[in-house]
């Protein structure tokens, strides 16, 4: 959306109904031919009014259109004067790593059996020595089952002796969705651009580090990937989101992603569904892949129940609340109620003081925190003590004066 050219063209309008309605000659009206002079000495600020409430509305609005639009990179993809990440030596490792009792194994070196090409059907990828081996124009591998956020751990191994440079050694990728991809290449003592090398977002973010080991060394990628978010109307909301462990070293930090990666160019995002197959690249070149596995992580922290709304809050005078400000003892420990105008605090762990609510005359919570209190009460309404729950555990106070 043009909004410098929408707002030419809404000036004259606006103001002209604006003045014919409202002030009669002699106050702002501006024409087409206007546009480009000075406002007359005469102008009303207040016919700008109904113009900026529009022009808002129209920034709002065509700023949601967009929303979906791609991020303008500062870099263009694939730039050679690129700065490269500084070279890393990882620390020793123990590979293979094996899947947690919750993982969704999709290669254990047997067979592929999870797994199908770009037609869905039977892959032509080699299986042997626990490890599976891209052939040459066999076509991308996909997963059977989709998968939306998830944690993936996947090993994986270039050629030995290397063949070609740059781009053509040791090439392949692990695509999230079958559209966000990790590159995967032969990047020790292998010149190419920067988004292009080892554990790269392709084309789109290097790695922090070049953490590459010889060909012919098993290497490990640990990937959290959180998904693109889309509404109804298939507007991006959240963009995805990758963090990567190369080797054991952290390479790619929670960046959010431009859309999903290409070659050439920077594609945006396009609404597709929450869950799709994982993908394995077939770029000619015989990469070994081994001990596969994910965990679904869950779309979003669950919400626990509403605190303000859960129970009854009782309304109590502060000539009520008097009557709980003291200090109550148990055998290890104590606390202190005052009150704080209207409300009572606690000071439970001995220096800070917790909100209570009240649900009634003798019980009370912790606004914040599971924690009760149940207070024992005389004739008069007055405590005599106070029961404190929390955590699983229950704590017998008594109250007293110094």
């Amino acid at each position: 959306m043009n909004i410098r050219k929408t707002t030419r063209l809404l000036v004259p309008s606006i103001c002209k109904r604006y003045h014919n309605r409202s002030h009669g000659s002699g106050t702002c009206v501006i024409t087409p031919s206007d546009e480009k002079k000075d406002l007359p000495m005469n102008f009303n600020i207040r016919c700008l009014i109904p113009l900026l409430t529009v022009v808002t509305l129209a920034i709002t609005v065509g700023a949601t259109l967009q929303t979906s639009a791609p991020v303008i990179p500062s870099w263009k993809a694939h730039d050679m004067s690129r700065k490269r990440p500084p070279v890393v030596i990882p620390g020793t490792s123990a590979l293979p790593v094996s899947a947690p009792s919750d993982a969704v194994v999709l290669f254990d070196g047997k067979d592929l059996r999870n797994w199908r090409n770009e037609d869905r059907e039977d892959p032509k990828w080699i299986v042997r020595n626990g490890y599976m081996e891209s052939v040459k124009d066999s076509g991308y591998l996909q997963t059977e089952q989709s998968f939306g956020d998830i944690q993936l751990h996947i090993e994986w191994m270039t050629p030995t002796p290397p063949e070609g440079t740059g781009q053509d050694r040791g090439n392949s990728g692990v695509f999230l969705m079958g559209l966000y991809e990790v590159q995967v290449l032969d990047s020790y003592k292998n010149i190419t651009y920067a988004d292009g090398q080892a554990a790269a977002i392709y084309g789109q973010y290097p790695p922090m580090a070049n953490v590459s080991l010889p060909p012919g060394e098993w290497q490990s990628y640990d990937i959290v990937f959180r998904r693109p978010r889309f509404n109804q109307n298939g507007t991006l909301l959240q963009p995805g989101r990758l963090t990567v462990f190369h080797n054991g070293v952290l390479v790619q930090d929670a960046v959010d992603l431009w859309g999903p990666t290409a070659w050439l160019q920077h594609e945006p995002y396009k609404a597709h569904p929450d869950q799709l197959p994982l993908s394995l690249q077939d770029h000619g070149n015989p990469v070994r892949y081994r001990n596969i596995w994910v965990r679904k992580l869950t779309e979003r922290p669950e919400n626990g129940p509403d605190n303000t709304q859960d129970r009854s809050i009782l309304a109590l005078p502060d000539s009520s609340l008097d009557c709980y400000v003291g200090r109550y003892r148990a055998t290890d420990r104590e606390f202190t109620i005052i009150r704080k105008e209207s409300r009572l605090e606690a000071d439970i762990n001995g220096n800070t003081f917790l909100e209570l609510v009240p649900h009634s005359k003798t019980e009370f919570s912790l606004r914040w925190t599971a924690g009760t209190l149940i207070f024992k009460l005389d004739k008069e309404n007055n405590p005599l003590g106070a029961i404190f729950s929390m955590g699983g555990k229950n704590y017998i106070f008594e109250q007293y004066s110094e």
